[in-house]
């Protein structure tokens, strides 16, 4: 009776967008867990989400051309990356992000990762100082300033969007007016 309780007061906590200061796991009204605040890769590669994460990570090739770019770029960069475990854009690219910062050697300890509810809230005001509206949202910024953002799906291909925005080149991401 008191897990159900519990249960019920997480869910709702969960509805309302309400999130606690710490990093949590929450379960969804399908009983599968969802991350919400900071994470790591490893916690992406641990079950329930490894069934989507290893396999995305393993069958993921980037176009070499692209993955030369990248390489050369993108470690001038700061990465804030909000995503939802729940959410099938977020399972869909973040596998492959992860892939592409190890094929290019990226350091970790420039990249932040967060994980958002179905409210895209998460602990902190992150979310709304970046105005996260869609996941995964991945911003790239210089010296505190964002530079650039991928929103929710390619527009090309996951390496090629990143590859124009490390190097500078006019990007637009899907949702930008």
């Amino acid at each position: 009776m008191v897990n159900k309780v519990l249960l019920l007061f997480l869910g709702f906590s969960v509805i309302s967008g309400e999130v606690s200061d710490e990093k949590s796991i929450i379960e969804n009204k399908n009983s599968a867990e969802i991350l919400i605040g900071e994470f790591t890769q490893a916690d992406l590669e641990k079950a329930p989400h490894s069934r989507w994460f290893t396999p995305g990570y393993e069958n993921y090739k980037p176009k070499k051309e692209a993955l030369v770019s990248i390489k050369k770029n993108i470690h001038d960069y700061e990465i804030l990356l909000f995503m939802g475990t729940w959410c099938g854009d977020s399972r869909y690219e973040i596998p492959k992000f992860f892939r592409l910062l190890d094929e290019v050697d990226f350091n970790r300890k420039n990249l932040k990762n967060i994980a958002v509810n179905r409210a895209k809230k998460a602990p902190g005001d992150l979310d709304e100082e970046y105005k996260v509206h869609r996941v995964p949202t991945i911003i790239f910024l210089k010296d505190g300033k964002e530079v650039n953002r991928f929103v929710e799906y390619s527009i090309e291909s996951l390496e090629e969007d990143i590859a124009k925005i490390v190097e500078g080149k006019e990007y637009t991401d899907p949702y930008s007016e």
